[in-house]
């Protein structure tokens, strides 16, 4: 099963330290830099060929705003594709990219 969990942090976040709460999670925080509120967000591993679930949830990212993000789905890889996804009313396209996530202490989505 796996298990996405998120802590918001509404202010200027600090870098989050990527580490091991336990044996395999990956911990980094995500910033919205665009001017767009996002309303999705999904990671899934390298090579695998459908998106997981949701990590936001019903919550959304306003601009600005940074969220810390576990994701603590037991597989031991590092390299995570990710997408984002914006409202309706945005101008911005869904987008994806791939990163290192053992890594990665904060990523920030811009326009």
């Amino acid at each position: 099963m796996k298990l996405y969990m998120f802590a918001a942090a509404f202010a200027v976040a600090g870098i989050a330290s990527v580490g091991t709460a336990g044996a395999e999670d990956l911990v980094f925080t995500l910033k919205n830099g665009t001017n767009s509120v996002m309303t999705r967000f999904h990671t899934s591993p390298v090579n695998v060929g459908e998106w997981e679930e949701d990590v936001l949830g019903r919550d959304v990212l306003e601009p600005g705003e940074s969220v810390r993000v576990t994701i603590a789905d037991g597989r031991d890889v590092c390299k995570y594709d990710m997408k984002f996804e914006f409202d309706e009313d945005s101008d911005l396209d869904t987008t994806t990219d791939t990163q290192d996530l053992c890594e990665l202490g904060e990523y920030t989505i811009t326009e």
